[in-house]
């Protein structure tokens, strides 16, 4: 298993500066915020940002993220533009994925929540936006990962729906992200995993979470593996039992991080990390 660090566990930090991180700390990959990538091209080329990763021998494995891609009505065109913006992107940098993030539910005309939305209607608009996507990024060689969200807002929650609507898409190219806070957040069940084809499991996101109910989980909330109340063994043999042994990439939006010294975040969120991880899986 491949250990990456996540650009918004240093959400201040530069791009330069996660890479340097990363490897100092023991990481051999980072999962990119969309957002520094743009930063950083204000005065750079993606030929410089190549070069810099291969240096401090960082592999790019996503970009985070494509967000609230459905239910967009006249504005999807934007959705479709980001897409291959970054599908251009992550083929230049040699980046296999990009994070596709759901929306919230449906509202109506008065902007009011539609309560008991039809599922087969959630279903049927993510299938057609995936395939969609799926056509814009697949010439790229870029993976869609799709994340479930554990807020009570969002229209896909759990590792079941997630999984029935990649079921349905039937894309080489998408396959589904599993997030340790979402999960709980959400409220799934572990065993929803046991039909998850391996293969179709693009990235596993780790983190952890201070002690509040399931209502009250935000992502400011998050904190390092291993120092909060998630269940990471049952998660980790959970995965290890289906077959997974990809990426595990550290994802935290603690603002509380964000002002550390950014080497010392990574090396303790590397440490805390690995000695979760490590007895279910052979760290690359």
């Amino acid at each position: 298993m491949r250990l990456a660090y996540h650009g918004s566990t240093s959400m201040k930090s530069n791009i330069e500066t996660d890479i340097l991180s990363a490897s100092k700390a023991g990481f051999t990959a980072l999962e990119i915020k969309e957002h520094k990538i743009d930063d950083y091209l204000i005065d750079h080329s993606l030929h410089d940002l190549k070069v810099l990763l291969r240096k401090y021998a960082i592999e790019p494995t996503s970009i985070n993220a494509l967000e609230f891609v459905a239910f967009q009505g006249e504005k999807y065109q934007r959705v479709r533009d980001y897409c291959l913006k970054y599908s251009r992107i992550a083929s230049e940098l040699g980046c296999g994925a990009i994070v596709v993030v759901p929306s919230p539910t449906p509202r109506s005309l008065a902007g009011e929540e539609i309560l008991n939305y039809p599922w087969h209607l959630v279903v049927d608009e993510y299938v057609n936006v995936l395939k969609d996507l799926s056509d814009i990024s697949k010439p790229y060689g870029v993976n869609l990962a799709f994340e479930f969200l554990g807020f009570g807002w969002c229209s896909i929650r759990t590792p079941r729906g997630a999984y029935e609507i990649v079921q349905k898409v039937s894309r080489e190219n998408v396959g589904l992200n599993f997030d340790a806070c979402h999960f709980y957040g959400g409220g799934g069940l572990l065993s929803e995993m046991d039909i998850v084809d391996p293969n179709k499991l693009i990235t596993f996101h780790i983190n952890d979470l201070d002690d509040v109910p399931k209502e009250a989980f935000t992502d400011s909330i998050r904190l390092m593996p291993g120092l909060g109340i998630l269940p990471l063994k049952d998660i980790c043999m959970k995965l290890k039992e289906i077959g997974y042994d990809g990426v595990c990439t550290v994802e935290l939006f603690r603002p509380e991080y964000w002002e550390w010294d950014p080497y010392q975040l990574a090396k303790e969120c590397y440490e805390n990390t690995r000695k979760v991880v490590s007895p279910y899986f052979k760290i690359e």
